[in-house]
């Protein structure tokens, strides 16, 4: 499985979770049939740019928008422990990421000494 579709596909689970849409309302406003938005969110298919297109328009986003991921991995080194959290996280629930978000402040700033 492709890297790029990996973070694409959750890039686009992350978008669709943020605005409360599931599979099927973003399918259905894209114009696509469920199954599709599920193969790419799991990186089960190439994604062709008039439906990423088609993606950003139904999530009411800029193209861009879905390679945000891409971006923040290009700035790591190769064997930076960061991409190993980036690849646990990209995967989970908006919810999920905000608790770990949480204890990571908690815990810097215990070694901070706040």
């Amino acid at each position: 499985m492709s890297e790029i579709l990996k973070l694409v596909g959750a890039r686009i689970k992350e978008l669709r979770k943020s605005k409360g849409m599931s599979q099927e309302a973003l399918a259905e406003k894209a114009g696509f049939n469920l199954s599709y938005i599920g193969f790419i969110e799991r990186a089960e298919r190439n994604i062709s740019m008039l439906n990423l297109e088609k993606i950003a328009s139904a999530l009411d986003v800029g193209v861009y928008e879905l390679f945000i991921y891409l971006k923040e991995q290009e700035r790591l080194p190769e064997e930076s422990p960061m991409k190993d959290i980036f690849s646990l996280l990209r995967e989970r629930d908006p919810k999920d990421i905000e608790m770990v978000r949480n204890v990571i402040i908690e815990i810097l700033g215990r070694i901070d000494g706040r």
